[in-house]
């Protein structure tokens, strides 16, 4: 079993930053890939950032610039560094791991999520 925490979620005026991190803990062979994903009220779920499996990284559109997504594989965190934030970056941020078996399959597993509320 693997757990996803999540953390650094608040409020932020329009412009300002936030970090966000997240952990993956437990019985884990190895991580496959790790991404962020938000989803605000009444909208689906959208990818923020990822880490392929590769290690290269890929940006929604809408937040390319100014978020960046960073990891540390020994401690199996992924963070997300947001910047100039703007009220349309209010949502819920979840962080999802995909975990890597001794037999490659994978199975994910998601964080219960932060909320990041950015006022005008």
């Amino acid at each position: 079993q693997v757990q996803v925490v999540e953390s650094g979620g608040g409020l932020v005026q329009a412009g300002g930053s936030l970090r966000l991190s997240c952990v993956a803990s437990g019985d884990i062979f190895s991580i496959y890939a790790m991404a962020w994903y938000r989803q605000a009220p009444e909208k689906q779920r959208e990818l923020v950032a990822k880490f392929t499996s590769g290690g290269s990284t890929n940006y929604a559109d809408f937040v390319k610039g100014r978020f960046t997504i960073s990891k540390d594989n020994a401690k199996n965190t992924v963070s997300l560094e947001m910047n100039s934030l703007k009220p349309e970056d209010t949502a819920v941020y979840y962080c999802q791991v995909d975990v890597s078996t001794p037999l490659l399959h994978t199975f994910r597993y998601w964080g219960q999520g932060t909320q990041v509320t950015v006022s005008s």
